[in-house]
This record gives structure tokens, C-alpha cells and sequence, in this order.
């Protein structure tokens, strides 16, 4: 067993099991822990390995209380299924990567809890197409503003037909997809010769330009941490463009060919 020193008295610390209470997510959870505690001044402590199971007790106490299936309980299922990830993956429509997350301590959305719910019970769900998330174009809207705030400049403008934007939106829904199972618009994305392109972007782009992102709902602070990580690798338009004209999954698709979300864990320049 690993020995701690407090780091106040340089006495040895015992270890301990404790029930805690924590305010997570605006939630009050109970959570079980286990931590070193200095008998003389009281002060706890804890190894890695400990502070990750911390995390995700608190998570799976959060989980229970919002009617979420928890890191354990997902895995029990999918076990009982005898299914691997990869198959549950392939059931929900999502990477590998979110699955081991929400087996972990990673936090589903109550609409991916509802598609893991449903591959959990032998149903194929989920949209590659979509990246599991319902289109709107004031969520796009929204998605854009956030950029030109993180770039500090115009992103979508008028008659320019989001050449640009649509390579910003791509990345951001994409690399959403890759990391958490859901994009952040819902956009359907096609291989056109200048690029990944907004689907029926003729159609679409003075109706995003529009859009009243009132009515749309706020992005997420790991969506907003997507946003800021592909502005800073991609500060300019030309960065951007050149960027998704490198990736293979553009390249190899054929004029006007989706490009399926399932391909996002395929990027290659972010």
C-alpha cells in the first residue's frame, strides 16, 4: 500500500473510506471516497489513482440522480449483451472513444443516454449524418458567432456562401462528434470541390445568417472549449481551407458524397 506524508506535520497518513456531499452541476450528490488522512492535523490527501475514482463517483452519483446511466451500469449491459465496445459503438453510431468516456466518467447527454438506452436493448440508433443532434439553423448561427468571437472577426457574411464558416462549422461538429458522440448544429455535410460544405448551403445560408440564435440552445462549455481549440489552430481563413482540403475524408469522397460523422475520428490536422 502506497504511504503518504502530510504535507503540513510530516506525519504519516492513514487511509480512509468517507461519504461525501458536493454541490455538482448545481446537484447536491453523495459520493463514496477513499483518501489519506493525517491523524494530527486532519488534512486529506489523495493518489491519482484515487482522485480519478473520486471524479467518477461523483459522476455516477450525479448520474443516478439525473436519471443517467451510469459509467457501471452501461458496462454491466453492454456486458450482459456481450457486446464489445467497438459493437456498442457501432450500435449508437458514435467512436469507440465515447463509449470508453461514458464507461468512465465522462457524462452523457439525456439524448445519448436515450440512444445508449436503446442500443442497450438491441436497437440500432443515431444518425451519422446528423452527428445525433436535430438540425437548426439558429444553433449554426450561434456555433459562428461563437468563432468570430474566439477569432475576433467576421466569420459568416453576407454573399460570401460560408465558404470559410462552413469549414469552421465542419471541424467544430466534427471533432464534437469525435470527443463527446453528438455534434453541436446537427448540419448534414457534403464533399463539394471547394471543400466540406454545408449541405444544400444555397438554400441554407441566408437562412443561418437570419436565424434568431435566441431560440437556440446555449452552447456547452466543452462545445465553447471546441471552438476556442480550432480558432487558435486555425486563426486565419486560408488556415482553415487549406486545412480541410488535406483531410482524407474529404478527398476520398466522391462530388457531393455526405460526408458521414463516423469518419471524424479520421482528422488528421486537429
Amino acid at each position: 500500500m502506497k504511504k503518504l506524508i502530510c504535507p503540513k506535520d510530516n506525519h504519516e497518513m492513514h487511509l480512509h473510506k468517507k461519504v461525501k456531499d458536493v454541490k455538482f452541476r448545481g446537484v447536491d450528490v453523495k459520493y463514496e471516497t477513499e483518501c489519506f488522512i493525517c491523524p494530527l492535523c486532519n488534512t486529506e490527501a489523495a493518489t491519482v489513482k484515487q482522485a480519478s475514482a473520486i471524479q467518477k463517483s461523483i459522476s455516477d452519483a450525479y448520474r443516478e440522480k439525473a436519471g443517467l446511466l451510469s459509467g457501471e451500469k452501461i458496462k454491466e449491459k453492454r456486458k450482459k449483451l456481450r457486446l464489445s465496445q467497438q459493437e456498442l459503438a457501432k450500435r449508437t453510431k458514435v467512436g469507440i472513444a465515447s463509449i470508453k468516456r461514458w464507461e468512465g466518467s465522462q457524462i452523457q447527454t439525456k439524448s445519448m443516454d436515450e440512444m445508449l438506452r436503446a442500443a442497450l436493448e438491441g436497437k440500432v440508433s443515431g444518425n451519422i449524418y446528423t452527428g445525433n443532434r436535430n438540425f437548426t439553423t439558429g444553433r449554426v448561427h450561434l456555433l459562428l458567432n461563437h468563432f468570430e468571437m474566439s477569432l475576433g472577426r467576421p466569420v459568416l457574411k453576407k454573399n460570401d456562401k460560408g465558404l470559410y464558416a462552413a469549414k469552421y462549422a465542419w471541424y467544430a461538429d466534427m471533432v464534437a462528434y469525435r470527443e463527446y458522440g453528438e455534434s453541436i448544429s446537427g448540419a448534414t455535410y457534403a464533399a463539394l470541390p471547394y471543400g466540406p460544405q454545408i449541405n444544400n448551403y444555397r438554400d441554407l445560408v441566408d437562412e443561418i445568417m437570419d436565424a434568431d440564435t435566441d431560440d437556440a440552445d446555449p452552447l456547452s462549455t466543452d462545445e465553447e472549449k471546441i471552438v476556442r481549440k480550432i480558432a487558435m489552430a486555425f486563426p486565419k481563413n486560408q488556415d482553415v481551407y487549406a486545412a480541410a482540403h488535406r483531410e482524407i475524408i474529404w478527398k476520398e469522397k466522391n462530388t457531393g458524397a455526405l460526408i458521414p460523422y463516423s469518419d471524424s475520428n479520421r482528422l488528421t490536422e486537429i
